[in-house]
């Protein structure tokens, strides 16, 4: 940014008094921080990049402290932005303002295929970062795959089931399924059930897929276990909390089945756990019942 950007930033940072998804706010009074990396990783992880404002000190009410050494600095800023995984390119601008050394450094968000941007020292499922608000969380390693599927073409839901059989899922469903897909679609129509096995994704050569598995298998957890919805109602607001007569939770259930009845099921639980209100409206007399979450 130039300078004057930077001053206007410095006036906007007084007035709002907190940090946002794009700025990011460190003292450097007494010294560079020596914890930048989750900052780098979380602004590089994000499209918009961010930008980090050295000489502001938040646990003052925000005042405006200054840099410890604006030239020192920046070769701190860089060593750390090299430590990166991929590095980490920032565009520092430096200005003063009553004797004071403000330095700011933009984060380029990097592309897609390149992420997760992470710190090296401790590795890409412990290093990557991303943004929430105005604070740099840790990345679940749900959200690291994510990127390294997309850079690697998974298609994890059409992958091969080798104990699967074509014979084994449930006949009926399956082709109440492709008579579905036939219905309004001319060509589809004219193909036989082989065919379209093949071209939706049902089977791959032999071998039946993941999702047909998980939607038209009578039981999918005979292959994966794992693949179920586990619902829980604690009593307290966090896992652990306990109720009145020390119990864990007030309701517990697996759930499992295929995916269309495993979805049924959850929502059936959430339904049978949700308080509902009854409110009468004081003009009309009319009764509404209001759920805890909306059902839709």
């Amino acid at each position: 940014m130039t300078t004057e950007e930077l001053y206007d930033k410095l006036k906007l940072i007084q007035k709002m008094k907190c940090k946002t998804q794009n700025l990011e706010l460190k003292s450097a009074e007494q010294g560079c921080p020596k914890r930048l990396y989750d900052s780098l990783s979380s602004f590089s992880n994000q499209d918009d990049g961010g930008i980090i404002v050295f000489g502001i000190d938040e646990k003052q009410d925000y005042k405006e402290v200054g840099v410890y050494d604006a030239q020192d600095i920046q070769k701190k800023i860089n060593e750390q932005c090299l430590q990166m995984n991929p590095v980490v390119r920032p565009l520092i601008t430096v200005v003063e303002k009553e004797n004071k050394k403000f330095v700011s450094a933009e984060i380029p968000g990097i592309d897609l295929a390149d992420r997760p941007c992470y710190y090296q020292g401790r590795g890409r499922l412990k290093g990557s970062y991303t943004r929430i608000g105005d604070s740099d969380e840790p990345m679940t390693e749900y959200e690291i795959y994510s990127y390294e599927a997309y850079r690697r073409k998974y298609q994890d839901d059409i992958r091969e089931v080798p104990r699967v059989t074509l014979m084994s899922l449930d006949q009926e469903e399956l082709n109440r399924y492709v008579e579905l897909l036939k219905r309004g679609k001319q060509r589809l129509a004219t193909l036989d059930n082989e065919s379209i096995y093949e071209l939706m994704s049902i089977k791959r050569g032999e071998k039946v897929t993941l999702s047909a598995t998980l939607l038209f298998s009578p039981y999918p957890q005979a292959y994966f276990p794992q693949l179920c919805i586990t619902a829980i109602v604690i009593p307290g607001r966090t896992i652990g909390s306990l109720g009145d007569m020390g119990e864990r939770f007030s309701d517990n259930q697996r759930i499992e089945g295929t995916i269309p009845e495993m979805l049924d099921e959850a929502l059936l639980f959430v339904k049978r756990n949700m308080r509902t209100k009854t409110i009468i409206s004081p003009t009309t007399g009319r009764r509404t019942d209001r759920t805890d979450y909306p059902i839709t």
